[in-house]
């Protein structure tokens, strides 16, 4: 990382830039500032409070992306209170011990690192699932549960949801793979147990799963209505699929299924065509099955 300590105490300031030499970091030490001579990027900002407070303010407002710790004498409104709320993330009482103040920039590092992979994989879900409306549908705070739907996408909204809503975590586990049971079986997580793929497992499995979920946060998903299954369930799925499971799929599912996803793409004549049927075909296939078409 790249480091700036700005310290009026330039023992103190040799001390703390040796320790950080020797972790790996480069480091830039500066006594008192001017401001203006300031150009470079820094990834951590460690500010002396001895310095006017106007003057602080001015490095702060300066380094406001960077993690500005404090190394400050006493504790006031001037030294402490008034920069934290300017920007600065913490301060460190001197004399301080190395061990903490590195402990502070590490803490303060992992911190922003989390934080900003937090905004990309909200950015990322709030992508990926920009095309499902909930509009009224939600998952009850109450377990076990069972989604039936033609989408995968579309329970994992729902349950991303429920995950924000309850403030819980959640722990993914496919039924489709061998060791699910072991991994359910972790009492060590203490959120919400996502299980898909329900309708993969043989009817003993079923049953054994349904034994094991009854006294745990579970949410389960299945492909394929689950007529024997106990608790409650939920059915939300996506208009315009009509089929997303591994069952065959009958000539008219798979008809609309093809005019659905590619009639916006492909005039009627050309639709048609690809279909092998004829465009008057087409139009009773739209009219029988209760496509509309989109313009």
């Amino acid at each position: 990382m790249n480091i700036l300590i700005i310290e009026s105490e330039i023992y103190l300031a040799q001390k703390v830039v040796s320790r950080l030499l020797d972790d790996g970091h480069s480091c830039d030490y500066v006594e008192s500032p001017n401001i203006e001579s300031l150009t470079k990027d820094y990834d951590i900002v460690l500010l002396s409070t001895s310095l006017p407070s106007a003057q602080c303010k001015n490095i702060i407002k300066k380094y406001k992306e960077s993690i500005i710790i404090l190394l400050v004498s006493y504790i006031s409104d001037e030294t402490v209170t008034n920069p934290i709320k300017d920007g600065a993330k913490d301060y460190i009482m001197k004399p301080f011990i190395m061990d903490e103040l590195l402990r502070k920039i590490y803490h303060y590092k992992e911190c922003r690192a989390l934080k900003q992979e937090l905004y990309t994989m909200r950015r990322y879900l709030d992508f990926m699932f920009r095309d499902i409306d909930l509009e009224d549908n939600t998952l009850p705070p109450t377990f076990p549960v069972l989604i039936e739907t033609n989408s995968q996408k579309c329970a994992d909204k729902l349950v991303f949801n429920l995950s924000k809503k309850v403030a819980l975590g959640v722990k993914f586990i496919s039924l489709s793979i061998d060791n699910w049971q072991k991994e359910l079986n972790n009492n060590s997580f203490k959120g919400i147990y996502y299980l898909t793929d329900f309708h993969t497992l043989k009817k003993s499995a079923k049953d054994n799963l349904i034994k094991l979920v009854e006294d745990k946060k579970c949410i389960i998903t299945s492909l394929e209505k689950e007529e024997d299954f106990p608790y409650k369930k939920v059915e939300f799925n996506n208009p315009d699929l009509v089929v997303l499971n591994n069952n065959i799929m009958t000539i008219n599912d798979y008809v609309k299924l093809m005019v659905l996803s590619f009639q916006s793409k492909y005039p009627d004549t050309e639709l048609s065509k690809k279909l092998g049927i004829s465009r008057k075909s087409l139009w009773e296939k739209r009219k029988k099955l209760g496509i509309e078409k989109k313009k």
